[in-house]
């Protein structure tokens, strides 16, 4: 098939060569001097057989290279299917912007002399297309980024990933929490998340105090100890005993304070003093008493209530009873009631971090006014 083809481009153009040489030849004898009509009778027949000679060398060479052309041909598509698809694509880009370039620069180079006009083009379309060919096979692997980055579709950018900062998730419990007692109950209800770290140098505290010779202080201390048992063997919580100590400090407050510091934490307390430390040095503060005092039931001013006086206040006259859940109040004129049950009439309340205070009055009192 490919020896047909070669053959019959051999026939066209060499049919187009001769019958271009034929008139030329024709042209070439004077026509002035009665000799017009002989030019032209022959440069018609200098057309028709310079057509049929030049078509027929045409294919005699078309045949006798066809064999050859055809090796050449097999050979050069063996090579190109050996080279990577990212060469073919950059050797073609480079040769299609030399034969475009050349293809410009047409007009001008079909300005010149004849002579030259005849073979610049060619050469020009040859140099600039092996010069395309080549920069484009040096620039393969720009070519071929420039490209993938024109067709790949922009996606969006993705959003930055944050690692999770686990910040306060370590609640420090110090001393007087743990002989308090009431932090076990809070976390068997699951309100405390995170892992609850125990301090060696708590624990050394706590052991001192259930060996003190005061018998109350050492239940305190035994006290603890059980609530910590009780904390680590039956609740489902994390429990972390950190046995690092700060030697150049010797108030286990302080302690305390550099280990929330240190671990990101917030201390676990109801140390009226801790508290105010905490807060002084940026440390955030779990206070059990703010806890209890915020689940209390609400008692408003004007309300009535019915309570047990059994003590009198530190001013003249004051008398002094509790609530079921510890709240202290304090009756005016209260005084010459201690013993007696009795309604009061709540005048005001007092919250701060160390307890709710309830100012009342007798409401005989109040009748009788």
């Amino acid at each position: 098939m490919v020896k047909r083809i070669l053959q019959l481009l051999g026939l066209v153009f060499g049919g187009m060569l001769g019958s271009q040489a034929g008139i030329g030849a024709g042209g070439s004898l004077p026509a002035g001097m009665g000799y017009s009509a002989l030019a032209g009778s022959y440069g018609s027949m200098g057309y028709y057989l310079g057509l049929g000679v030049g078509a027929f060398c045409g294919l005699l060479l078309a045949t006798a290279l066809a064999g050859q052309a055809q090796r050449l041909l097999g050979e050069g598509a063996r090579r190109a299917a050996e080279l990577p698809a990212a060469d073919l694509l950059a050797g073609a880009a480079g040769l299609t912007c030399g034969l475009v370039l050349s293809a410009l620069l047409y007009p001008s180079v079909s300005r010149l002399p004849e002579s030259a006009a005849m073979i610049a083009p060619a050469l020009l379309t040859l140099g600039l297309g092996y010069v395309g060919l080549t920069v484009g096979l040096r620039k393969k692997e720009e070519l071929t980024a420039g490209l993938t980055a024109l067709l790949q579709p922009k996606a969006a950018p993705e959003p930055e990933k944050v690692e999770p900062v686990n910040f306060e998730e370590h609640k420090i419990m110090d001393t007087s929490v743990i002989i308090d007692g009431r932090i076990a109950d809070i976390c068997k209800t699951g309100f405390i998340e995170g892992t609850l770290v125990i301090p060696e140098f708590v624990l050394e505290e706590l052991q001192h105090i259930a060996d003190s010779s005061d018998l109350l202080k050492r239940n305190r201390g035994r006290r603890g100890l059980d609530i910590l048992n009780k904390i680590q063997k039956e609740l489902d919580v994390k429990v972390l005993i950190y046995e690092g100590d700060f030697e150049d400090v010797s108030e286990v407050d302080s302690k305390l304070v550099k280990l929330a510091k240190l671990l990101r934490g917030k201390v676990l307390t109801n140390d009226f003093n801790l508290n105010k430390v905490c807060e002084l040095q940026g440390v955030s503060v779990l206070n059990i008493n703010d806890l209890a005092n915020a689940v209390k039931p609400v008692v408003l001013p004007g309300e009535e209530i019915v309570v047990q006086i059994i003590k009198d206040g530190k001013e003249h006259g004051q008398g002094v009873a509790y609530l079921d859940d510890g709240t202290m109040i304090v009756v005016e004129g209260g005084r010459d009631y201690i013993g007696m049950t009795m309604e009061v009439l709540v005048t005001s309340v007092l919250q701060t971090s160390a307890g709710r205070m309830i100012f009342a009055k007798p409401k005989l009192l109040e009748k009788a006014l």
